[in-house]
């Protein structure tokens, strides 16, 4: 049975819709990953884009607020991605194994709606993350993502 995952950050908009994106992508069999915020601001297309260039499609992923899984959802792992000092990280009350992924919000990092930098960024320290987490759960049927150049 797969395990479930919850990705929290405060928008829901980028880190955990990448995250979530990535856990999909490496390891469909054994894990379910969902994504929340503590509001719902929308998934940034510089996040899809990015992750286009890994290629992982998240286009079709929604943006939700904790109030979907409130009280409707269990998950295994609860993984939060906000930056160290952000005020408005979300908890999520419930039962699972909690991590804390700090990382700085791209948006905030981007010097213009052109700037992908911070975005490749994030990305990249998020796929690393989750093949460090599928590593430390002994997971052995990763799937390679294609290789793309990035711009």
């Amino acid at each position: 049975m797969a395990k479930s995952v919850l990705f929290l950050s405060s928008a829901d908009s980028v880190r955990s819709q990448m995250a979530a994106g990535f856990l999909r992508a490496l390891a469909p069999d054994a894990f379910e990953a969902a994504s929340a915020g503590s509001i719902a601001a929308g998934v940034d297309p510089r996040a899809v884009a990015v992750m286009a260039e890994r290629g992982v499609d998240i286009s079709d992923q929604r943006s939700k607020g904790l109030d979907t899984f409130m009280g409707k959802a269990r998950f295994d792992f609860l993984i939060t991605v906000c930056d160290r000092d952000e005020k408005a990280c979300p908890m999520f009350p419930g039962v699972g194994t909690r991590e804390y992924w700090p990382l700085d919000d791209p948006v905030s990092r981007a010097s213009g709606n052109d700037d992908l930098a911070p975005f490749r960024a994030a990305r990249d320290y998020l796929e690393e993350r989750v093949r460090r987490f599928l590593v430390e759960r002994r997971y052995k049927q990763v799937v390679e993502l294609p290789v793309q150049a990035t711009g």
